[in-house]
């Protein structure tokens, strides 16, 4: 087993990280393209036909959950040093290496507003914060798709209307406005745009729209994106926008377009399905619907709207089974909620197995999850009291097996035999981890001692 409260501490109180993880891992042979000095690590078993993730090597309970999934499952992976004191040090190369590695990734987002050492003794807020936006840019990343029992939310990326180009960013000091260069690759729109229309044609399901082309410019370049791929096409249009975005602000969209493969469209004229044009903020509102009616849907969003609609999808779960359970006690029912959820043929939980997979112009896809409170729950640990007396439940590394399942398996889609063991690999987990949840350590051991690493 690791000693992860060892690794734990060495980053708490700023030690030696990249020292451990050099005498532990391998050097890689694998360099991400136009970084030959870029450091990546391999382990596990290379040799059980199996083809490797690469991981992100990052903070708190994501690195501990990360090298604990590793060691328990045994899988071929490579490894690249990603901790907010280091890829500050690195000046953030390290999200270069990682975003061009040629394989199938993972990316947990953390410390985003984490402090460090600035190299003369002082403490700084990390570089680019959490990473998220510098990686997306570095990466080639157009769109981050996050699945969530019938509802799929399909977020363009970057698209974010505020800046994060800080040089053009500033407050006017005689009348206090925010300027804000917008960042929206038009490309980057088109592509997710493209992807959002391939999804409903494939899957069948309502793709819904929620944009406001109205209100941002941005919007407008994006719907008009839309409108324009549309053309051609066998979709049918329900509800739409009183006014063709594209043609509104067709000089600017054209730009767009001329950067495009000339094959771009090859293929759609055969696609087809439902589509509904909504204003950004309807949309709330109508994914409760297709929630409780089990209605199979795509939404199409901004990066900002869709991190809005994934939060309420991710939260929504849990208060519709109370007030279930406050109906059934209303009436006199001894049923419980939980229960009925699942007979009733509801899939979604309360969000915490919800991953997303960003998608790249080019190179295979990064599966991405958050760890908001892991640093909280990490000091616990540290501070020799992972439960508070009791109050606070044991740290739960489930998310963490489950991204895992999901990358290894869209890494080797064909592999039916990873995929049982996976299956039977989370049913293991999930018998440990049952109503009364071990502490990390207790539960890391139960884990190794029972489940069998791949290829052994």
């Amino acid at each position: 087993m690791i000693d992860l409260i060892s690794i734990a501490r060495a980053e708490a109180d700023g030690g030696d990280l990249f020292g451990i993880f050099d005498g532990m891992f391998e050097k890689s042979s694998i360099k991400p393209d136009g970084y030959p000095d870029a450091v990546v690590w391999q382990g596990g078993n290379f040799d059980a036909g199996v083809q490797p993730v690469c991981h992100s090597l990052t903070d708190a309970f994501a690195l501990l959950g990360t090298l604990e999934a590793l060691d328990v499952l045994g899988l071929p992976f490579y490894a690249v040093p990603m901790w907010a004191q280091y890829r500050h040090d690195m000046d953030l190369a390290p999200l270069g290496w990682f975003g061009k590695m040629p394989c199938i990734s993972i990316k947990w987002s953390t410390a985003g507003d984490a402090y460090v050492n600035d190299g003369k003794g002082n403490k700084v807020v990390v570089k680019g914060k959490s990473a998220n936006a510098p990686l997306r840019t570095m990466s080639g990343v157009y769109c981050n798709v996050r699945p969530y029992g019938n509802i799929t939310v399909v977020r363009c990326m970057p698209c974010l209307p505020y800046s994060q180009d800080r040089p053009k960013f500033g407050v006017n000091p005689d009348n206090g406005i925010v300027h804000s260069e917008m960042n929206s690759p038009g490309i980057q729109m088109a592509y997710a745009n493209r992807l959002f229309l391939r999804l409903v044609n494939n899957t069948g399901a309502i793709g819904r729209v929620a944009m406001k082309p109205t209100q941002a410019m941005e919007d407008g370049i994006n719907a008009g994106l839309h409108a324009w791929l549309l053309e051609g096409t066998k979709f049918d249009i329900g509800r739409q926008y009183a006014v063709n975005p594209y043609y509104e602000q067709k000089e600017e969209i054209d730009k767009i377009i001329a950067l495009l493969p000339d094959d771009f469209k090859n293929g759609m004229q055969n696609w087809s399905g439902r589509i509904e044009q909504h204003i950004a903020d309807t949309n709330y509102g109508l994914l409760l619907w297709d929630l409780i009616e089990k209605q199979d849907c795509i939404v199409l969003a901004t990066d900002l709207d869709g991190d809005r609609l994934t939060d309420l999808l991710a939260d929504v779960s849990d208060p519709l089974r109370a007030y279930g359970d406050k109906v059934l006690k209303h009436v006199g029912s001894d049923k419980n909620m939980n229960s009925l959820w699942n007979e009733m043929g509801y899939t979604t939980g309360n969000g915490r197995d919800m991953t997303s997979v960003m998608h790249r112009m080019e190179g295979p896809a990064i599966h991405e999850q958050t760890l908001g409170s892991a640093d909280a729950m990490l000091l616990r640990i540290l501070n020799g009291d992972e439960t508070v007396g009791g109050t606070k439940r044991p740290y739960d590394p489930r998310i963490h097996f489950v991204l895992i399942r999901d990358a290894y398996l869209d890494a080797n889609p064909d592999n039916t035999v990873l995929k049982d063991w996976f299956d039977a690999a989370l049913d293991t987990f999930d018998h440990i981890y049952g109503s009364d949840r071990p502490l990390f350590l207790d539960g890391y051991k139960q884990l190794k001692e029972s489940i069998v690493p791949w290829g052994a």
